[in-house]
C-alpha cells in the first residue's frame, strides 16, 4: 500500500486547535475549518456501491461538498465543464488577467465581499466597453470571470482570469466581428481604465461607509488619510496582461479546468508535514517561474489557507456580455450561427465534427469515470446502501458572539 501523502484536513486535523488558540476564525472559515477534516471520513457517512457488471462492492465515505475543499472539487469541475460544452464557440479565445495592486490585499482581507464585488464590476465593464468602441473592436463580447484571491505563496494576490471568445456581436446583431489574429484589445487601455473604475468605485464606497477598517488600517477611516494613501494607487500602472490566444472548444475546455474550482492550494503541491512543519511547492514568479519549496509553521500555514475563504454566497465564477446568463443560450446560438454564416467551405471541411471532450481533473480523472468500476473497468458503481450519513458535526468550540 502506498505511503499516505499529507493534506490540508491532515494539518487541520492535527494543528486546528493551536490555531484556534492564536486566531479567531469567522463563521465561513471556521466551516471551512470544520469540513476539511471530516470529508471522505467515516463522520460523514458512507455508501456501498456495486458494480452492475461484475458485482465488486466498494466502499465509499461521503465528502462535505464544501467548495474550499481541495478534494472535493474535481467532481464540481466535471460537471460544470460538461455544461460549458454546449456554449464553446469555434473560434479563438483569449485569456485576459486583471490584478489588484499589493497595497489594496489587506483591504479586501478585510471586505472581501465588496472589495472582490468591485473587481469583478471593474473588470468586466472595462472589456464591455472598450469592445463595444468602434476604435477597437465595435461589437458585444462574451466574457467568462473567475476569481482567484492567492498567490503562489498562499498571501492574499486578488486577480481576475478572464476567457473571452475572440469577437464579438456587431450592434445590429447581424455579423461576428473578429478579432485580428492573435490581438484581442490594447491592454495600457484596459489597464487605465480597469484602474479609473475600480478606484471610482472605491471612492465611492468610502464615502457611503461601505468599507470596514481594522487593525494597521484602522487610520484610513478619516478622509484626510484615506486621501494620502489612495493618491499612488492612481499613480501607479495597474497590472493587465493577456496571455497568448488559444483556439478551438477542445482546447478552451482544457484550458479552463486548469482554472476553474481551484482552491488555495492542493494537496498535490503539499510535500512534507512533521514536527509541526508543512512544506509545498511553489512557483516563483517573479525570478523565471522557478519550482521552489517553502515550509510554514502549521498554524502560518492554516490561517494563510482560510485567507481565500469566500463569503458566503459569493460567486466567484461569473458571465458577462452575450455569455450573461439571462440570455446566454439565445446569444450562444446567434453567434454560432453567425460565426458559421461567415466560415468559409474550405475551413467547414477542415473543422473537425467530433464535440469536445471532458478532460482530466488537476488528479488525472476525466469527469465522468468516478463510477467506473475499479475491477471489471466495464461496469458503472450502482448505490445500493446509504450508512450513517450526517452533517458535518463541529467539533472545536467556537463562540460567535
Amino acid at each position: 500500500m502506498s505511503e499516505h501523502r499529507p493534506e490540508v484536513a491532515d494539518v487541520i486535523r492535527i494543528d486546528g486547535a493551536a490555531y484556534l488558540r492564536r486566531y479567531r476564525p469567522s463563521k465561513e472559515q471556521f466551516r471551512v475549518f470544520n469540513a476539511l477534516p471530516e470529508c471522505r471520513t467515516a463522520a460523514l457517512g458512507a455508501c456501498c456501491k456495486r458494480c452492475d457488471k461484475c458485482g465488486h462492492l466498494v466502499t465509499v465515505y461521503c465528502s462535505c461538498r464544501n467548495r474550499h475543499c481541495p478534494k472535493c472539487q474535481g467532481a464540481a469541475r466535471a460537471a460544470w465543464l460538461q455544461a460549458r460544452e454546449r456554449e464553446v464557440l469555434d473560434v479563438e479565445y483569449f485569456h485576459v488577467v486583471f490584478t489588484l495592486p499589493h497595497e489594496l490585499a489587506p483591504l479586501a482581507l478585510q471586505n472581501r465581499r465588496v472589495v472582490y464585488g468591485m473587481l469583478f464590476r471593474a473588470a468586466s465593464e472595462t472589456l464591455l466597453t472598450i469592445a463595444r468602441d468602434p476604435k477597437h473592436l465595435g461589437a458585444e463580447i462574451g466574457c467568462l470571470a473567475l476569481l482567484h484571491t492567492w498567490g503562489q505563496n498562499l498571501l492574499a494576490h486578488p486577480h481576475l482570469h478572464c476567457v473571452i471568445p475572440g469577437g464579438g456581436i456587431s450592434s445590429d446583431a447581424k455579423r461576428w466581428v473578429r478579432c485580428r489574429d492573435g490581438f484581442f484589445l490594447p491592454v495600457r487601455v484596459l489597464s487605465r481604465m480597469f484602474r479609473g473604475k475600480f478606484l471610482a468605485y472605491l471612492q465611492d464606497a468610502f464615502e457611503h461607509h461601505e468599507l470596514e477598517f481594522h487593525g494597521r488600517l484602522r487610520d484610513l477611516e478619516h478622509p484626510k488619510a484615506w486621501e494620502c494613501w489612495l493618491e499612488p494607487l492612481r499613480n501607479k500602472e495597474w497590472v493587465v496582461y493577456a496571455k497568448p490566444p488559444f483556439g478551438g472548444p477542445a482546447q478552451v475546455l482544457k484550458y479552463l479546468a486548469r482554472y476553474t474550482h481551484r482552491v488555495a492550494i492542493s494537496n498535490r503541491r503539499i510535500h512534507s508535514f512533521k514536527n509541526g512543519k508543512v512544506t509545498f511547492g511553489w512557483k516563483d514568479y517573479a525570478h523565471g517561474n522557478q519550482q521552489r519549496t517553502m515550509t510554514l509553521d502549521s498554524v502560518e500555514f492554516i490561517r494563510r489557507f482560510l485567507l481565500h475563504v469566500l463569503p458566503s454566497g459569493f460567486m466567484r465564477i461569473r458571465y458577462y456580455g452575450f455569455l450573461a446568463n439571462r440570455f446566454r443560450a439565445k446569444k450562444i446560438q446567434l453567434a454560432r450561427q453567425l460565426i458559421t454564416e461567415q466560415t468559409s467551405p474550405t475551413e467547414n471541411d477542415l473543422e473537425s465534427s467530433d464535440p469536445p471532450q471532458p478532460q482530466p481533473d488537476s488528479a488525472g480523472q476525466v469527469a465522468d469515470d468516478f463510477d467506473i468500476c475499479p475491477k471489471c473497468k466495464q461496469g458503472r458503481l450502482v448505490i445500493i446502501l446509504r450508512v450513517g450519513f450526517s452533517f458535518v458535526r463541529q467539533p472545536w468550540s467556537f463562540d460567535s458572539s
